[in-house]
Order: C-alpha cells, then structure tokens, then sequence
C-alpha cells in the first residue's frame, strides 16, 4: 500500500470513528440501583436525568440515596467508556484508537 492510500484509508477511519463518537454522544444509558434510583447518562457523560422513587425519601434513606445515585452514575460512566473502546477498536482494530 503507497503512502496516498494509506492517507485515504486513515481519513477514512477518522471520519467513521467521529460519526460512532458523534452518535455515541447521543445514546442514552440507563442505570438503575436498589430499584430506587434510576440515573440516565448521555455518552457525552451529560446526565440527563435523576429519578428517586418516592419510598425513598425518608431522612434515614439519604445516605444510602446518595450512594445509590453515585454508583449508577459510575456504572453509567463505565458502560460509555466501555462503548467508546469498542467502537475505536471496531473501527481502527486497534484498542484505543488514533486518540481523534
């Protein structure tokens, strides 16, 4: 392969990488933990929405609220992280991509 194709088939990795990024910001990841807290994450890590159930609001449920809410938000996190190094491995077949 001459240095032009290989420029060709770079670009062409790039652009599909940036489209799976562009529409991996745009899915939603759902987490739900204890069946009391339901955190939604954007794949651009954008939270777009908390919900508690209403059993869960007694004062001597914050903490473990709290926490729940912390952990699903991680989970969320990780699923995103977990996408984003499929689809970069998907794509450039290699793990971590060109870093675009």
């Amino acid at each position: 392969m001459n240095m032009q194709q290989m420029m060709i088939q770079a670009q062409k990795m790039q652009r599909e990488l940036k489209k799976a990024q562009a529409e991996l910001a745009e899915k939603e990841f759902k987490v739900t933990k204890g069946g009391a807290v339901t955190v939604i994450v954007l794949g651009s890590k954008e939270i777009k929405a908390v919900e508690i159930d209403k059993d869960a609001f007694d004062p001597d449920n914050k903490e473990m609220v709290e926490e729940m809410i912390a952990m699903a938000i991680n989970e969320a996190n990780q699923k995103i992280d977990e996408e984003s190094e499929a689809i970069n491995e998907r794509i450039t077949g290699q793990r971590g991509g060109f870093g675009f």
